[in-house]
């Protein structure tokens, strides 16, 4: 690849903070104990779930307006975005108030496309995809004669979100490894400008139904691969030649989780505190919890975004719940006789086994002559407790077969 496409370095980084630090917020980076626990690794977390935006994405729009001449600047800019580029752009645009139009796929969730739109930016809803929505966007570009900021195939919006990792070695030096979240390596490309010259290892996290990156990195070389997953926000089809570039150079890896670790790892940051990250936002911490062994002794971990959509949260607390073990769904057959359900609730709750649901089939597929069929949903400590709640529903005579999730969470 050529050198033209990989010229950044960490000068462009400190250029970059300068110029938006009046705008941004310097995001904490809080040591975790819990999570530290269940890494085996000393875990810090880097928040920018709390930046301005909800996440990271309005560095590099920031760096990239900024550079711009003012009397270009002045027609205004725009772009194509899974949603938090999106909202980077528009907030930015707004700041140096200059105009702005968002495109954002169809499948863009409603939190960040009325985000969008409440700063004044035209938002424009097109494409199956981020990369149909990508092709439109040039398209519109061209034809208005403004400035076109793309996510992530860009040096000084790549030295933007470099910014990160800068602020994570400036408040915790001795850090010798950092995780981000891939999508179209943006973020990768841009911390690794600063791990590298620190000599900090930087491992890339993205999810296993978006692995286009990973495939990229695997093969040396740019490879497509359509994107299926819950992590919107790094669902992107194709990388750069320049973001590649960049990672082969810098990266020591890139590690995909499924779309159920995420699920975990966003329940766990709910939990232990009190934090709400988008599933995107969650992938790089589900990669330091759900390898086979610690990235590092000290890691950071980047909390990319916090941006959403409420119908999504609820979908995803429920598949971490439920992977993580903490309730356990299983369907039993009843007598058709009076008392039976009464028996099987008694065992459950000389058991203090919470039932939080019960589903009666008396017809269908479940039952037969003298039977009926129960779904029943109770709460569990973990995957070892919701086996032994299964067991004493057997050994009290009751026959019940677990019902397991049958397919991801992006179906």
């Amino acid at each position: 690849m050529s050198a033209t496409i990989t010229a950044l370095g960490i000068t462009d980084v400190g250029n970059a903070a300068r110029a938006i630090a009046p705008f941004v917020r310097r995001t904490p980076l809080e040591r975790s104990e819990p999570l530290s626990a269940l890494a085996g690794c000393e875990l810090y977390l880097k928040l920018e779930d709390l930046q301005h935006t909800g996440a990271f994405k309005l560095r590099g729009a920031l760096n990239r307006l900024l550079a711009l001449d003012p009397d270009v600047r002045a027609r205004g800019v725009l772009t194509a975005s899974a949603g938090n580029h999106g909202q980077g752009v528009a907030h930015a645009a707004r700041l140096l108030d200059v105009p702005a139009w968002i495109v954002l796929p169809e499948s863009v969730p409603l939190a960040k496309l009325t985000a969008i739109q409440r700063t004044g930016a035209e938002a424009i809803v097109e494409g199956a995809d981020y990369d149909e929505a990508h092709a439109i966007a040039l398209r519109l570009a061209a034809e208005k004669n403004v400035t076109y900021v793309h996510a992530f195939d860009d040096p000084t919006v790549i030295a933007g979100q470099g910014t990160v990792a800068l602020e994570m070695l400036e408040d915790e030096p001795d850090l010798d490894a950092i995780v981000v979240p891939v999508g179209g390596g943006g973020l990768l490309a841009g911390c690794g400008l600063v791990t590298a010259s620190r000599g900090v290892r930087l491992v890339g996290a993205q999810s296993d139904g978006a692995p286009a990156f990973a495939r990229s990195f695997a093969a040396r070389q740019v490879t497509q691969a359509p994107p299926r997953t819950i992590a919107d926000g790094i669902a992107v089809g194709r990388p750069s030649e320049r973001t590649l570039a960049l990672a082969l150079e810098s990266v020591a890896e890139v590690r995909t989780v499924t779309d159920e670790q995420i699920a975990r790892a966003l329940l766990l940051l709910l939990e232990r505190h009190k934090l709400l990250a988008e599933p995107a936002g969650a992938a790089a911490l589900a990669a330091a919890l759900e390898g086979p062994q610690p990235i590092g002794q000290r890691v950071g971990v980047v909390i990319s975004g916090g941006n959403i959509d409420p119908n999504m949260l609820a979908k995803v607390i429920q598949q971490g719940l439920a992977s993580a073990g903490r309730y356990l769904a299983f369907r039993t057959w009843l007598d058709d006789q009076p008392g039976r359900l009464h028996t099987l609730t008694g065992v459950l709750t000389a058991a203090r086994i919470n039932i939080l649901h019960v589903g009666i089939h008396r017809l269908g597929p479940y039952t037969s002559l003298g039977r009926v069929g129960l779904d029943v949903i109770v709460d569990t400590r973990d995957r070892a407790h919701a086996q032994s709640v299964l067991q004493l529903v057997r050994d009290a005579g009751f026959p019940a077969e677990e019902l397991l999730d049958t397919g991801p969470l992006s179906r």
